[in-house]
């Protein structure tokens, strides 16, 4: 649903490109403490994408082998899945989550999985600082009974996620597309005008 969704949205503004190319650019370039949030909003239906470096989130990137570092990694899929937590949306707008998937990958995931050369950086599974990169990534879809009382989204993210700095924020509605850059001072984003 999600995809189907999000897929809508970007035609709506002419992007071009896959959910899965955007992740394997993210994972090459990817830096910490900086994330991306795509949102689409259509019909009565709002969705978003996260993507941010597993260190922003759980403070490390290395694959969990410890009973500590396996619970860190429970512990930020719990967190993650909790929408309420990390973002603010009007009560007015009545939106309630239908879905939410939460998913940690890495470099040496799509390396394994076949990929050729040009995807992933020539060094093979490892970032170019010699360290396998991961990535939470998680989809929100929502429902809201009334959607056009959705003016604005406050951010707690930043209050679960000390190491997290920043979030690069994409919106997309049949209006248009804007871009947001939002941080622990900036932490929320007026839609006003896009709905």
């Amino acid at each position: 649903m999600f995809l189907r969704i999000c897929s809508v949205a970007l035609v709506l503004t002419g992007f071009t490109g896959s959910v899965q190319a955007e992740t394997k650019r993210q994972l090459e370039a990817h830096e910490h403490g900086h994330g991306k949030l795509n949102i689409a909003i259509e019909g009565q239906s709002l969705v978003m994408e996260l993507e941010v470096p597993g260190a922003d989130i759980v403070g490390f990137e290395h694959a969990a082998t410890s009973d500590s570092d396996k619970a860190a990694i429970e512990t930020a899929r719990k967190s993650l899945a909790k929408s309420t937590s990390l973002f603010s949306l009007p009560e007015a707008a009545g939106c309630a989550l239908a879905e939410a998937k939460v998913a940690l990958s890495s470099e040496r995931e799509h390396h394994d999985k076949g990929h050729t050369s040009h995807e992933l950086p020539s060094h093979g599974a490892e970032g170019r600082d010699g360290v396998e990169h991961t990535e939470f990534h998680v989809e929100y879809a929502f429902k809201c009974a009334e959607i056009g009382a959705l003016g604005s989204i406050g951010f707690l993210y930043f209050d679960q996620f000390p190491n997290a700095e920043e979030l690069d924020v994409t919106l997309i509605t049949d209006k248009g597309q804007k871009e947001f850059e939002v941080n622990r001072d900036r932490n929320r984003i007026d839609l006003h005008g896009m709905m």
